[in-house]
């Protein structure tokens, strides 16, 4: 619970301070198991803050709405939604001397020092795995460490960054730790530094967990999508899910599935591939995890500008069948939710050797389909028929909450409207600072 969020609304909606106090009270005894006098002076501490800070205008104080909430708009599901909104993003920060940036929307992004390339990436832990703090430090490890191994670099650090809640237990910090730590040492990637933090401080109530963990690694080879060419084929290796069929397998009734997430293939294939000269032949490499393989497909069309087709009879047999069967139980599209498989673009004649290499790891992969010339597009071909292969809204609802949340959609093109106009601002504002600090500078 925000308590100050919750102080803020009601005094916003015009009810009196004494009554937000005295109900506030109520809230936090709830939460804090703590005295009255001790709740009575923290609430109204709470709305003494508040009102400390209402009239405050000016560029450090405010920020154009956009008058859409973050999960109304699907960010962070992995969906039209999202991706437009990682678009907005890239415009703000703009065009960088990065040789891969964020505009081009990679697994992480590089730059070129002493000769080679640094590539760095950071990936926040499943949100829904703030009770099981082993799993999430388990899955975001291993998924900020695929990001760097489909960019073509090899993992020399980790970094962490943990955010607990007032009242959650410290050993939170603990066994996400150890979870981060466990594909580290497996992988002979350090961990070397990080935060830890309370999740707004005396402000939130309760015990979420929520954090991420960041990596850096040295690559000579770059495997950008915006490599891809025509002419290509795309190789996938079987997946199990990581951190979000994780999620959907505690949150629906099917516990024992969380046990086939827990493997190490897909970093263990990248590093067998980045070790052999076939690796040099490969354009692109990506983990299906962005909303699937419609998400991931439709993303690496645009980037590379190429027409990208998958065939979905050679694609269901990478499912784990596990996995599979899980989700045909739950109703879930397996093609929009995130496999974890390696996803790999390369010239048709190297496809064999590429797949003999993965293969010799124990790690199942087949080729899938293949890139044409033409209108940028994925497309999706189902009993020899092409079928348009767009990202849904949201990603494959995968959980009983998702499942209702998928029910109400807004006027996605209404909302892209107050999206736009509010990273406009934001640049403005940028753009008002910036000018402000070179002017000190050039003063100084």
């Amino acid at each position: 619970m925000d308590v100050e969020e919750y102080v803020r609304r009601h005094l916003a909606a015009g009810e009196d301070e004494n009554t937000v106090t005295h109900n506030l009270v109520g809230y936090i005894a709830e939460i804090k198991h703590a005295s009255i006098p001790y709740t009575t002076a923290f609430a109204r501490a709470v709305v003494e803050e508040v009102k400390n800070t209402q009239g405050l205008a000016g560029d450090f104080f405010s920020f154009e709405p956009a008058q859409v909430g973050m999960g109304k708009f699907g960010v962070g599901s992995r969906g039209k939604g999202d991706f437009f909104a990682h678009r907005e993003i890239a415009r703000i920060i703009g065009k960088t001397g990065a040789s891969v940036g964020v505009d081009e929307m990679d697994d992480a992004g590089a730059v070129k020092a002493g000769g080679e390339y640094i590539v760095c990436t950071v990936d926040g832990m499943h949100s829904r795995l703030s009770d099981y703090p082993y799993l999430a430090g388990f899955h975001v490890t291993r998924a900020t460490l695929r990001d760097l191994y489909v960019m073509g670099a090899t993992p020399v650090m980790l970094f962490s960054d943990i955010h607990v809640a007032d009242d959650g237990d410290v050993a939170k910090i603990f066994d996400y730790t150890a979870g981060i730590t466990t594909v580290g040492e497996m992988m002979d990637v350090p961990l070397v530094t990080g935060s830890t933090l309370r999740i707004g401080g005396d402000m939130v109530l309760g015990n979420r967990l929520t954090g991420c963990v960041g990596a850096v690694g040295v690559a000579r080879h770059l495997t950008a999508r915006k490599s891809t060419q025509p002419g290509d084929v795309l190789i996938m290796t079987e997946g199990a899910g990581g951190g979000t069929i994780a999620t959907a397998a505690i949150y629906s009734g099917f516990p024992e599935v969380v046990d086939e997430t827990i493997n190490l293939n897909f970093l263990v294939t990248c590093e067998a591939l980045i070790k052999n000269p076939v690796f040099d032949q490969i354009h692109a490499m990506t983990d299906v995890t962005n909303g699937g393989l419609r998400g991931d497909i439709f993303e690496m069309a645009e980037t590379a500008g190429c027409r990208m087709i998958v065939r979905e009879e050679d694609t269901l047999p990478l499912v784990n069948p596990k996995v599979q069967a899980m989700l045909e139980a739950l109703e879930i599209d397996y093609l929009g939710v995130s496999l974890d498989a390696l996803l790999i673009v390369a010239p048709a004649s190297s496809a064999a050797e590429i797949i003999r290499v993965i293969r010799a790891t124990g790690v199942n992969c087949r080729e899938i389909g293949n890139v044409e010339s033409g209108k940028p597009e994925s497309v999706l071909v189902t009993e020899g028929k092409e079928h348009d292969f767009q990202p849904r809204f949201r990603e494959s609802a995968y959980t009983p909450v998702k499942k209702v949340v998928d029910t109400e959609a807004g006027d996605f093109e209404e909302m892209k409207k107050g999206v736009v106009r509010a990273s406009q601002a934001a640049i403005a504002k940028k753009e008002r600072v910036l000018a402000q600090l070179r002017q000190k500078k050039k003063s100084a």
